[in-house]
């Protein structure tokens, strides 16, 4: 049972990094200035690194022969456990950031955490990733700010897609009997423990930013186990494509 429950998290994690990093792979070329251009592409090269150490070991776990490009290649939609925040499309550049956003303040508190796993390989890939993931916190929130402060046009985007958005939040603190098996080997933590120090976080830099942190309490979930927004599908019709359309083929 524990190595089919950290091959399921593993999977959690590494799809959610993978989905993350197709997406923002959609604005190369397409930035609104050419620092962000950069910014993106270097964000989205640390999420895919990042998705290829979790789905590595993923494949070591589960033994059957599958490697991280056939995970990420050769699976349909409903096998992938990625949370369902990170397959909604970019939009303009305010979705973008706010999904960036509130992804990044919790996959630094995830990260801090896994850092003292009780598995030696998900500390060692945790502390790796940690670093990345704190410039990417930092960047992310201070676009918040800039943008929510910024003009009129730019502080309602930035209201729209916080609003538009919140509703995904939820499911990276709900909490399966997978996590409470994870938590009680001292594996994982329990989702619902890293709720209050990132709303406290997003608080913070909504109020900076002048923008009103939603009141709903009303949550999409099922991405975890494996029911998707419609979004996905497409996403990974392009995704896939090569590998399926020329199988085995190499460069």
């Amino acid at each position: 049972m524990l190595s089919s429950d950290i091959f399921a998290y593993l999977l959690r994690l590494g799809d959610t990094t993978l989905i993350l990093a197709q997406r923002l792979s959609e604005w190369c070329g397409k930035g609104p200035a050419f620092e962000e251009d950069m910014a993106l592409a270097n964000t989205t090269l640390d999420l895919l690194g990042q998705a290829r150490l979790w789905l590595t070991y993923a494949g070591e776990v589960e033994g059957t022969g599958r490697d991280e490009d056939t995970l990420a290649f050769l699976r349909d939609a409903h096998d992938f456990r990625n949370l369902l925040l990170v397959e909604q499309p970019n939009g303009d550049y305010a979705v973008t950031i706010v999904r960036q956003f509130y992804f990044d303040t919790w996959y630094s508190l995830l990260l801090q955490q896994l850092t003292m796993s009780a598995d030696a390989r998900i500390a060692e890939i945790a502390k790796q990733a940690a670093t990345e993931v704190t410039y990417h916190v930092r960047r992310s929130s201070d676009l918040v700010v800039r943008l929510g402060d910024g003009t009129e046009e730019s502080h309602r985007r930035m209201q729209t897609a916080v609003d538009d958005l919140w509703s995904f939040t939820g499911e990276m603190f709900a909490t399966d009997a997978v996590d409470e098996r994870l938590a009680a080997q001292s594996i994982a933590p329990n989702p619902a423990t890293l709720r209050e120090t990132w709303l406290q976080y997003v608080t913070a830099v909504f109020l900076t930013a002048t923008l009103v942190l939603p009141r709903s309490t009303w949550m999409q979930q099922g991405g975890k186990q494996g029911r998707h927004t419609e979004h996905l599908g497409y996403l990974l019709a392009e995704m896939q494509f090569l590998q399926r359309a020329y199988p085995g083929a190499k460069w």
